[in-house]
């Protein structure tokens, strides 16, 4: 088989020969939208990443979810707790600023417990202290107490449980993989976690859930050789735009344990921002679609958002620990109250989750689905025009969903192919995975906007 640079040339012709969608090639304007009908109303998928979040630590409390046990509204689990000789059950924690626990590879596994669901306050006094760098996945910061068991609700996050109340939240949305940031932010855009000895042969890249960056490569040279979904989109004419905030980065983008603040910027490619690093996105000249968060805003406003965004915070509005709670959810509702006022809110469908847990309590054992994952729960919400009201999804899902729904509404159900790169697996096809269709009714009157304060009363 003829390859161009490591793809098969006769899958890039196939894909081409489809039909296509996204602004700027042959979308359906939204009447013809509205005359396709079920999924195809949506012309705008927006997903919405922060950071480090388990399900029970935002959303434990929240009514006909599958949250804490409790009894008699006092919980009825509780966690060892090692060097207390004691165990500790979870707890409201009204504090903006958290701390959360390691979150690599071996601490989910740990946390996990082969199912107990009780190693989480073990891994947050096992491991390593780094006040030089408090982000990376395997450090703990210097604190009295840890607050892995402390959960948040409608007192610190009223708008987060506003969007759940009036919307959808998902409460077996789990972690693609077992680990941190960086794989997760991999699985988004790519349903996988890898390591390429040769970037430009994808059947050289091979699971690797703890650091896929390959520094060896040089700075000059993309390290993940196999198949993102921007290159389906692509090759299918979508439109899609990767929104980076600038600032700085939450974490060494070498996966180092100590470093300096480095800026965050479009052209950085970096654990919040992995798809510079893609051989694809070089190879289809796509580096241009990886643009600032002020673009978003732009777009969002003039009615110009592509078929597919994907929005990443920098450090200070991430929640990822020890940033401010209250600072990231003024930052989402920006986000979303940018869409709703805009043109395409009555297309969109907006996707917001956390990429790993954080360290933080969760008491649902992840489903295994293979040997990458299912990792930790996290929260899962989905805002539409379209999308239930007041819905609790409780089927199982992950980041995988959310390119399953890309690839059915704009690729014709065309997957990521592990033929052309050795990927283990179709993860969008596995049996466990649910079907986000189930968080939508086409037939509804669709949501008015529901444009909320970007500051609650109370809140930062």
């Amino acid at each position: 088989m003829v390859r161009r640079n490591g793809w098969p040339a006769v899958l890039a012709g196939m894909l081409a020969s489809t039909c296509t969608f996204g602004k700027g090639s042959t979308a359906p304007s939204p009447t013809a939208a509205a005359e396709l009908g079920g999924i195809h109303r949506i012309q705008h998928v927006v997903v919405i990443m922060q950071e480090n979040r388990s399900f029970d630590s935002y959303f434990g409390t929240f009514p006909g979810a599958d949250g804490i046990p409790m009894r008699n509204g006092v919980p009825t689990v509780c966690v060892d707790n090692p060097v207390a000789g004691t165990c500790v059950r979870p707890y409201h924690n009204p504090n903006d600023r958290n701390f959360g626990a390691p979150h690599n590879e071996s601490a989910a596994l740990e946390a996990i417990n082969g199912g107990r669901m009780d190693g989480f306050i073990r891994v947050a006094q096992s491991r390593t202290i780094c006040a030089g760098n408090p982000n990376a996945p395997n450090c703990v910061l210097r604190v009295k107490h840890t607050d892995v068991m402390g959960y948040h609700d409608a007192r610190e996050i009223p708008h987060y449980w506003t969007y759940a109340k009036n919307f959808v939240l998902q409460d077996h949305m789990f972690e693609p993989n077992y680990g941190w940031s960086l794989p997760a932010h991999l699985f988004a855009v790519s349903a996988w976690s890898a390591k390429c000895s040769n970037p430009n042969d994808p059947m050289t890249c091979q699971t690797d859930l703890d650091s896929p960056d390959s520094p060896e490569h040089g700075d000059r040279t993309p390290d993940y050789g196999w198949t993102d979904i921007t290159y389906l989109l692509h090759q299918h004419h979508v439109s899609w735009g990767y929104y980076v905030d600038p600032g700085t980065q939450p974490d060494c983008d070498d996966g180092a344990m100590f470093c300096a603040p480095k800026p965050q910027k479009v052209g950085t490619p970096e654990i919040w921002n992995p798809l510079p690093d893609f051989v694809t996105v070089h190879q289809d000249g796509q580096l241009a679609n990886i643009q600032s968060s002020d673009r978003f805003f732009s777009a969002a406003r003039a009615g110009t958002l592509p078929a597919v965004s994907w929005i990443v915070p920098n450090n200070r509005h991430s929640e990822h620990p020890p940033a401010l709670v209250s600072v990231g959810q003024a930052w989402v509702t920006r986000l979303v109250n940018a869409v709703m006022e805009g043109p395409d809110w009555p297309t969109t469908a907006i996707f917001l989750t956390w990429d790993d847990w954080g360290g933080f309590y969760d008491h649902v054992v992840p489903p295994r689905v293979d040997a990458q994952g299912y990792g930790l729960r996290v929260p899962g919400l989905v805002i539409s025009p379209y999308a239930r009201s007041g819905y609790i999804d409780h089927l199982v899902l992950s980041f995988d969903a959310y390119l399953k729904f890309i690839e059915d509404d704009f690729l014709g159900g065309q997957r990521l192919d592990p033929a052309t790169d050795g990927r283990p697996d179709v993860r969008e096809n596995l049996p466990a995975l649910g079907n986000l269709l189930a968080d939508f009714d086409f037939n509804q009157p669709p949501h008015p906007p529901l444009i909320l304060p970007t500051h609650p009363q109370g809140g930062a």
